[in-house]
């Protein structure tokens, strides 16, 4: 006879329940997609399903219908009746026993989540502490994957150092991202913005792109170049950004101070263009 365990319940394997043979959790077989919404309306939805889309096309989970998708999460929002929510959702290539190679014809797993997105501004503006974590990661990350054990590994990391935020470095020492977040660094003499290009080693994230969009408003060049530690531990200012929490300032670097151990004015000036982008571009669900 064939048996499952689950965690104390013994059963033939022809009871397991479905849900417990998804791809998704043998493989990580899925991509998923986080946004979130300010004053009961979304942020950048459709650039966020444009992502979703190119990522499960990657991966060639298919099929995919965007418009179903999109109305779920809609439907999902206006339930939730959040003025400030973090929604998130994945889709995975469906449910079967374990093997590597997928069965034809399966059935996408979707699954959604909204929750209650608490801001504290204040908490923000004080700035966070990062430390720096070899970047282990699969040589996709521009895909958003559901494969994140690298990064989970390194957020336990930085977490055990008393920090908020890992800084992942690859095998060239160069900085790549944040363990969720992307990374920038400021010139303050020279009034530039240096983050990584875009490729397969970082995620397309929609909060970068907003900020290389604003950053002529606050006076800043972007630069798309990679940095070292050493190089990015010498600039005026660091900040980190992402969807559930737009632009934080980091305030200490591996240890040292970033600058005078405060929040630098071009990023407080970023901070304040990002609202105003923000409150422009809102849509209504």
């Amino acid at each position: 006879m064939e048996l499952a365990v689950i965690n104390e319940k013994l059963l033939p394997l022809t009871e397991v329940p479905l849900d417990k043979l998804d791809r998704g959790l043998f493989f990580g077989d899925g991509v998923y997609e986080v946004l979130r919404s300010y004053q009961g309306r979304l942020f950048a939805f459709e650039e966020h399903l444009a992502r979703f889309e190119k990522s499960a096309a990657e991966i060639r989970l298919s099929p995919l219908n965007i418009t179903q998708i999109r109305n779920r999460v809609l439907d999902a929002f206006r339930q939730a009746g959040l003025q400030n929510a973090k929604i998130y959702f994945h889709l995975t290539r469906g449910c079967q026993l374990r093997d590597h190679l997928p069965a034809p014809n399966l059935k996408p797993s979707f699954f959604l989540t909204v929750q209650e997105l608490r801001d504290n501004p204040q908490k923000k503006l004080a700035g966070v502490r990062v430390c720096t974590h070899p970047d282990l990661r699969w040589k996709r990350c521009d895909i958003k994957s559901l494969n994140l054990l690298p990064n989970v590994l390194a957020r336990i990391e930085a977490d055990r150092k008393g920090c908020e935020e890992a800084i992942l470095v690859n095998d060239k020492n160069l900085i790549t991202e944040g363990a969720g977040s992307t990374f920038f660094a400021v010139n303050g003499r020279e009034k530039t913005l240096h983050t990584h290009p875009l490729g397969p080693e970082i995620l397309p994230s929609i909060t970068r792109s907003v900020v290389l969009q604003i950053a002529r408003d606050a006076g800043l060049t972007p630069v798309e170049k990679a940095l070292t530690p050493q190089q990015a531990a010498q600039m005026d200012e660091l900040f980190m950004a992402l969807t559930t929490k737009d632009i934080q300032p980091i305030i200490q670097f591996d240890g040292r101070p970033v600058g005078n151990g405060r929040p630098g004015p071009c990023t407080l000036a970023l901070i304040k263009k990002f609202q105003e982008y923000v409150l422009a571009r809102l849509s209504t669900p």
